[in-house]
Formats: structure tokens, sequence, C-alpha cells
């Protein structure tokens, strides 16, 4: 019996190719850029599953041409990317990473919270650029982290695993979400809040939403002039949820402190874009979950999914 296929559209983990062979025949497209539209809508066409990236929109154009697509399987936690609706109405199954990816997140965020508030990247940039002339009391001066007040917006697993390191820095944890956290509460003395609330009172912001249309744009003008003077934006989440326009004003006029992003509306991010020109901007390519451990299991799961759908069964984290 012919074997069904499956695209890769990118290199992945070797293990994860190897479990899709056991079910399929399989095509990886190997080079770093994303594969070429108009390519992938060529081999869409005879595939009967792909293990995709964020990279790839898999929309009603790419799905009209998908005649024996089964199985969508997703390289991450958010699914921005898909059309849900078009996949369900066509009964083609699509599948995420949770929880693998949720303490790598949740490290690189706070990273950044400690790169942006101690202005390590400046810092290095000013040793590096030969400018260090003598010590300062108040040279590259930055903000306590330790029993700072750290606000949480959206207290999912990476929200939860976020506020049990700021637990161990002593921080006050304020945190907004659609719903009560008990268990989170308990175990980090996280406290519920109004949005307004969580921004006036926090030094440090860290957003965390999945990009919906409840929460595209939903951190402009008016609610970074809730912030402190002294506070820290931090997004690990989607580039749409915030106004870079408002961000970037509320940088330049000091309206906040200083800005840690790792995503962008626009990936790759233009390097004129004008928030990478302030010196209290730390910027970083979207490495949330780029861990070789993290990804290499992102890609299995990715794969297991796929090939439980091949043989008939039902993928393990469906959509």
């Amino acid at each position: 019996m012919k074997k069904p296929k499956v695209l890769v559209t990118r290199q992945v983990a070797n293990e994860a190719v190897s479990l899709l062979e056991t079910a399929a025949d399989v095509e990886v497209w190997m080079q770093d850029e994303p594969i070429p539209r108009e390519l992938l809508l060529e081999k869409i066409e005879s595939s009967d599953g792909i293990l995709a990236m964020l990279t790839e929109r898999i929309d009603e154009e790419l799905l009209a041409r998908a005649k024996r697509l089964r199985v969508v399987a997703n390289m991450a936690v958010g699914y921005d990317n898909i059309d849900l609706a078009a996949c369900k109405m066509r009964d083609i199954w699509v599948t995420n990473t949770p929880d693998v990816l949720t303490e790598a997140t949740a490290d690189l965020a706070f990273a950044l919270m400690m790169a942006t508030g101690r202005r390590l990247m400046e810092a290095n940039r000013f040793l590096l650029n030969g400018e260090w002339k003598s010590w300062s009391p108040s040279l590259l001066a930055g903000q306590n982290v330790y029993g700072a007040t750290l606000g949480i917006i959206g207290m999912g697993r990476i929200g939860e695993a976020v506020a049990r390191r700021a637990k161990g820095f002593g921080m006050r944890i304020l945190y907004h979400n659609r719903s009560q956290k008990q268990q989170a509460e308990a175990e980090t003395g996280a406290e519920l809040v109004s949005l307004e609330a969580l921004l006036r009172e926090s030094d440090y912001v860290v957003l965390l939403t999945p990009l919906t249309a409840e929460t595209r744009l939903m951190m402009g003008e008016k609610q970074f002039s809730w912030m402190k003077p002294t506070s820290v934006f931090i997004n690990v989440s989607r580039g749409g949820t915030v106004d870079e326009s408002a961000l970037y004003q509320a940088l330049v006029s000091n309206q906040i402190w200083a800005a840690g992003l790792d995503v962008f509306q626009q990936e790759p991010v233009p390097v004129d874009h004008p928030l990478l020109s302030l010196p209290n901007v730390v910027a970083l390519p979207h490495i949330g979950s780029a861990t070789e451990q993290t990804r290499a299991e992102m890609a299995r799961m990715a794969a297991a999914n796929i090939v439980a759908v091949l043989e008939g069964k039902r993928p393990l984290t469906a959509l």
C-alpha cells in the first residue's frame, strides 16, 4: 500500500523525522528561511499531513488546494497562523505543542526582565565600545528585580511558570486573566486584579496572552499611560498584541522606563524599526522556546500528532 505523504516545512530534530517515517513518506524543507509560498501551495496538493511553523499561513487559499490533507501539526503553542474554522469545515485535524515549551519560555521572559531592568545589553555595549573609564555611583544604574512588583497579563501555563520564578525573587505578583487561578494563587501568592490596577502598580509587566480578536493591540496608548515611569514592559506573547507606535512613544517620552521584546508585529523585524533605535529596548528574534531540548520535544510532539491521525487515531494535543 502506498504510504501517505507528510511535508515538514523546516529542518527539525532527526527523532521527529524518523517517527514520521514510520507512517509516511516525508519531505523536509531543509533551508533556514521559510518555504516559499508558491512552493508550499504546490506541495500541499499531494500532502496528507503537514508539520508547520508559525511562518506558514494555513488559510483558505492553501486549504482549497489541500485535497488530501488530514492533519496540520503546528510546532508552536500559538496557532494564529491557522484558520481553524476552515480546517474544521474540511474535517482536518489541527494540533499544537503545549506544555513542552512552558519552562523554556518562562526562563526567557524572566531573562528579559533581568536584562532590561538591570540594563545588561547597554552595559555590554558600553564596555565593548571602550566607554568604561571609571566606576561611578550612577553608572548604568537599573531597577531592582528582587522585591519588585510583577504584573502578569495572561496567567496560563507560562504565566504560572513566570510567577513561580518571581516567588523565588521575593516579588509581589499581580495577574490579570479571564478567570481566577486559585492553584497559582495558593502556590505563588499571586493576586487577581484588573488590567488598569496591574499596570498602575507593577514595576515589571509581562504580556503572555495568545493573539486573538480580543487581545489584538490590547496594549496601546491608554494602557501605557497607566504604567509608572520606572516600570518595564516585557512582551513574549505575539507582536500583534501591542501597538508598537504607542510603545515607542511611551519609551521616548519617559512614560515607561524600558521594554524587553521577543516578538514583533512584523517578523523578522526590520532593522530600521524605530524601537530598535532605543537604548532602553532589549530586542530578541522570537527565541522564547529556543533551547535544543525544547525544540526537539516540540518537533517530536508534532510528529506524534501526525502519526496518530494517519493511523486513524485521535491526536494527542488536538485544537
